[in-house]
């Protein structure tokens, strides 16, 4: 699970200053204001660390990537490329991590959570260049172990504390340069005798990202029929274009889930069914072969008690937008990392508010025995949303720690992200101006106006 985030120099932001991230971690923003511009850094780290080619530093994209970012230059705030990317992931690892020191076996180093900073320089030809990265082992509060890599000129160098490396007998090669944001290079590692630790903070690494999965707002449009030939999709896809195969693998591993310690198992078919009557949006949901032996797929919708079933394509247009953020919650592996934007997206306001009972739900599910340890970091605008939120905080049902909110908004043509602080009885403390706009101000101006209209019409019927 992410537990910090730190973003300085990229897109719209010069800096986002520690953000410090929960299991439930909510952004809201006005438009344009950068809020997306979070995740699409994230994924831009995926897609480099799923990379084959070691040397790239950072893959901004194409056509054939998660996300396309453009240039070097489109990338930097302000557009001004004399400047560095930076960026600060802190994230707490699956169990605790000892470092042995192989050349005296009394050293050792523990840590639950690592932490990366890297800083990015454009090269001559102003593409991506990591110029440094540094790795912190940390337990509690304390660092027990920090790496650093990085370059300076043509020269490369690599430092740790408080364990020293010892390099290898023999001819004193010259340490390569960093490879990617955060990857040594397998003939830097072997320049050293005790070096050998540092591939596990690479793979540490590459598990965060390669669990990392994002959901764009704007989601595929239903088909009468869909296609699956047995795969097992790692996710339901940017666009939610996978979410049909999705329910379906789910179903076809066995996969049983609850909505925490003691609650009922269910087959993840009929849990999500469960979870689309409980957010009010029909009354039974089903996906059926369209003939034995096939691998095409219908899914078919009972919208209300004693009407016909249908097909999805002939219900209302937001059942297809909330489904792949539903499956999506519940489908990705234990310990996962979502990012989704907008959910909410053509909601009801009734599911929009039952939509973050959803959510709540997906941090606490547990599936075979276990509980499920998702994080999800959602883009918002809905006041829906956060109302049921704020009410579930008072009500118990889950605690402030567990959820960290986010207002961003625009100064000085810079982005800027406030924390909100939410306490116990579910109150935010620190209420922004204009959060969902100015309300007191429109019922001003409406009870304003409708005194005008009644002593404009009196007036007419006094001249009559």
């Amino acid at each position: 699970m992410l537990t910090e985030l730190r973003i300085q120099n990229f897109k719209a932001w010069q800096d986002t200053g520690t953000m410090h991230l929960a299991p439930l971690t909510v952004i809201f923003g006005t438009n344009s204001s950068g809020k997306s511009s979070l995740g699409h850094l994230l994924m831009a780290l995926k897609q480099t660390a799923m990379l084959a080619d070691h040397k790239r530093s950072l893959h901004l994209g194409d056509s054939n990537s998660l996300i396309d970012l453009g240039t070097y230059e489109d990338c930097i705030y302000g557009r001004e490329v004399d400047r560095s990317i930076q960026f600060d992931l802190r994230w707490q690892l699956e169990r605790s991590l000892t470092i042995k020191n192989i050349l005296n076996a009394s050293q050792t180093y523990q840590g639950r959570e690592l932490a990366l900073h890297a800083e990015i320089e454009p090269n001559r030809m102003l593409q991506p260049e990591t110029h440094r990265f540094e790795y912190s082992l940390c337990k509690g509060q304390e660092e027990t172990l920090r790496v650093s890599h990085g370059r300076e000129g043509s020269k490369a160098w690599l430092k740790c504390e408080p364990l020293k490396l010892v390099r290898a007998q023999g001819r004193g090669w010259p340490v390569e340069p960093p490879e990617k944001f955060y990857r040594f290079s397998d003939r830097t590692l072997s320049r050293y005798q005790n070096a050998d630790f540092l591939a596990q903070f690479v793979l540490q690494t590459e598990h965060l990202l390669e669990n990392f999965y994002h959901l764009g707002p704007l989601r595929s449009h239903p088909q009468r029929v869909y296609s699956w030939s047995g795969d097992m999709p790692s996710n339901v896809g940017a666009q939610g274009e996978l979410t049909i195969p999705a329910i379906l693998a789910a179903s076809e591993q066995g996969r049983k889930l609850n909505r925490g310690p003691g609650k009922k198992r269910q087959r993840f078919d009929a849990f999500i069914a469960g979870w689309l009557a409980e957010l009010g949006i029909i009354h039974k949901f089903d996906v059926q072969p369209i003939a034995p032996n096939r691998k095409e797929y219908e899914v078919l919708i009972q919208t209300h008690i004693g009407t016909p079933w249908v097909k999805l394509t002939d219900v209302g247009f937001g059942i297809s937008q909330v489904l792949p953020a539903l499956v999506q919650a519940f489908y990705t592996p234990p310990g996962s990392v979502l990012w989704m934007e907008q959910p909410e997206i053509h909601l009801h306001p009734r599911v929009q508010a039952n939509l973050a009972d959803v959510f709540i739900s997906a941090i606490q599910a547990r599936e075979d025995g276990e509980n499920r340890n998702t994080q999800l970091i959602i883009e918002s605008h809905s006041e829906h949303f956060l109302n049921r939120l704020q009410r579930r905080v008072a009500e118990g049902e889950v605690m402030p720690d567990d959820v960290s909110i986010y207002f961003v908004s625009r100064k000085s043509g810079a982005a800027h992200i406030e924390p909100l602080q939410l306490n116990e009885f579910g109150d935010i403390e620190n209420w922004p101006d204009d959060f969902f706009g100015d309300d007191m101000e429109d019922i001003t101006q409406r009870a304003l106006a409708a005194a005008r209209k009644r002593k404009a019409r009196k007036a007419q019927g006094a001249d009559a």
